[in-house]
């Protein structure tokens, strides 16, 4: 497998070790990393060093994440961390949904899926689990946002019940090897059709972090503009912290910047992982 097929992860790292590893002109492009902020007193060193990658190398926004009360052995990058020897698996199940009326019947899928992963590993004592994330891709079948649609609810109107609680109720009831983070995931410009919600007004930092609260696994892949507010920054990152820390829930941030764009501008992020977008402002 060639060099650029492979995504690798060095877990967590503190403020001189990530500077490093930003800087570091061996570190291949495709390594992940992030900042533990569980117990850190939080300031404006850490969230300078999200504006030194946007201005220095942007792409790298897309690897780099704060996280709070991380799990380990989770192969979602930039999330993953090491804790032992052995590997994870995890899907971007959404496309198990195609040709699903209902939202049982979707589960039901997902569950089968899991049981014969379990029947095939579950011998091999290298196997950690299953990490049974919904992570959304891209758009159609392997869009969540195109299947909510489809089981005949705006995305407005399904934040207003209790469709994703029940997706992660059934990921934490039924998994039968569970691994790593087990949430359900809102990337914002990874799922296209959300990133058409952002770009409508329709998914704003409050209401991801809303959906992130009860059943996600806190901002993924959200747009920042080159000339947002650090202080506003600073404001969620502290928020994510205390929420993370009052309910023992991981919770982490991705925000991710072409190096260009500032609000009102149309991102070129030359990534096919990302949409591209008009930035808003994180306080609209």
């Amino acid at each position: 497998m060639a060099e650029a097929e492979l995504f690798w992860g060095v877990g967590a790292l503190d403020l001189d070790a990530a500077r490093q590893q930003l800087h570091d002109a061996d570190t291949p492009q495709n390594v992940s990393f992030h900042l533990d902020l569980t117990a850190a007193r939080l300031g404006a060193s850490h969230v300078d060093f999200l504006f030194e990658i946007m201005h220095q190398a942007p792409a790298k926004t897309f690897n780099f994440a704060y996280v709070f009360n991380n799990r380990p052995s989770s192969p979602y990058f930039p999330s993953a961390r090491y804790e032992r020897d052995g590997f994870s698996i995890g899907l971007q199940p959404t496309d198990l949904a195609e040709g699903c009326t209902t939202l049982n019947a979707w589960l039901h899928n997902l569950r089968r899926v899991w049981e014969e992963i379990d029947t095939l590993f579950r011998d091999d004592p290298e196997f950690l689990g299953i990490d049974a994330s919904v992570a959304p891709l891209f758009s159609g079948p392997s869009s969540l946002i195109h299947f909510i649609k489809r089981l005949g609810m705006s995305f407005a109107e399904s934040c207003l019940t209790d469709v994703y609680l029940a997706i992660t109720d059934y990921i934490n009831t039924h998994n039968p090897r569970p691994v790593g983070l087990c949430g359900l995931m809102f990337p914002c410009l990874e799922d296209f059709d959300l990133a058409a919600e952002y770009e409508a007004g329709r998914f704003s930092i409050e209401r991801n972090l809303y959906l992130s609260l009860h059943c996600g696994l806190g901002i993924d892949t959200y747009p920042i503009g080159m000339d947002e507010h650090p202080q506003t920054v600073l404001h969620i990152l502290r928020l994510l912290q205390r929420l993370s820390n009052r309910y023992n829930k991981t919770l982490s941030a991705r925000f991710v910047s072409d190096g260009q764009a500032k609000i009102g501008a149309r991102t070129h992020f030359g990534n096919p992982y990302l949409k591209d977008v008009t930035i808003r402002p994180l306080i609209a």
